[in-house]
C-alpha cells in the first residue's frame, strides 16, 4: 500500500465533550463518608490489539495517524469487537481488514481494563502463523499502511514509547517466549 494513503491529519477545531466515537458517562457516587460526587467513565465493549507474527519472525504493524498523540505512529493491528462478537474472531477480522493478514492461531493472551475510569475490557491477542492473505480493506476513517518488523526491533520500538497499547505488546511477546516474566 502506498504512503499516500497514511498520513498526517489537519486539526480543525477542537472541542469540549465526546465527538460520538468514544462515549463519556458521568456517574454519581456515595462515598463512605455520606458525600457525593460525580466521575466520569469512558463506556466501551470490548476492544483488541494483536500481536501478530510471521513465521519467519515478522510482526505485523499497522502504521496510521493517531489522533491523541497527534502523530503517525507503528501500531498494533486491533479495534472493537462488535456486540456479541468473540474476542478471537473481533481479533481475526481486525487483523485481516488492517493488513490482509491472516493467522494460523490466535490466543487471547491477557486482559485488562483500559484505565480506573473506563469500563471496558482490552484483550492482548498472540496471532501466530500470519500471512498475507488479501489486500487490506479498512474502515472508512481509517487510513492504514501495512509494515513488517523484525521482532528484535519491535521489542525496541515498544520500548522506545512510540507505540499506544505497550502493555498489549509486552503481553503478546512475553506468551511467544520473547519474553520470559520475572515473577
Amino acid at each position: 500500500m502506498s504512503d499516500t494513503r497514511v498520513g498526517e491529519w489537519t486539526q480543525l477545531s477542537e472541542m469540549d465533550g465526546p465527538a460520538g466515537f468514544l462515549k463519556v458517562r458521568g456517574r454519581r457516587y456515595r462515598y463512605p463518608d455520606g458525600r457525593e460526587g460525580v466521575w466520569d467513565v469512558l463506556a466501551g465493549g470490548a476492544t483488541v490489539a494483536l500481536v501478530a507474527i510471521t513465521e519467519d519472525e515478522q510482526v505485523v504493524l499497522a502504521r496510521q495517524y493517531r489522533p491523541g498523540p497527534g502523530r503517525i505512529l507503528l501500531e498494533l493491528p486491533g479495534g472493537n469487537a462488535e456486540d456479541g462478537e468473540p474476542v478471537e474472531a473481533a481479533a481475526a477480522r481486525e487483523l485481516l481488514e488492517e493488513t490482509g493478514y491472516e493467522a494460523a492461531s490466535v490466543e487471547v493472551v491477557m486482559q485488562t481494563y483500559l484505565a480506573s475510569y473506563a469500563s471496558h475490557r482490552r484483550h492482548a491477542v498472540l496471532a501466530r502463523g500470519c500471512r498475507k492473505a488479501a489486500e487490506p480493506k479498512p474502515d472508512d476513517g481509517e487510513f492504514v499502511e501495512t509494515v513488517l518488523m523484525p521482532v528484535r526491533e519491535f521489542l525496541e520500538h515498544v520500548l522506545s514509547g512510540q507505540l499506544t497499547d505497550a502493555d498489549m505488546a509486552f503481553a503478546g511477546l512475553t506468551a511467544a517466549g520473547y519474553l520470559k516474566p520475572t515473577v
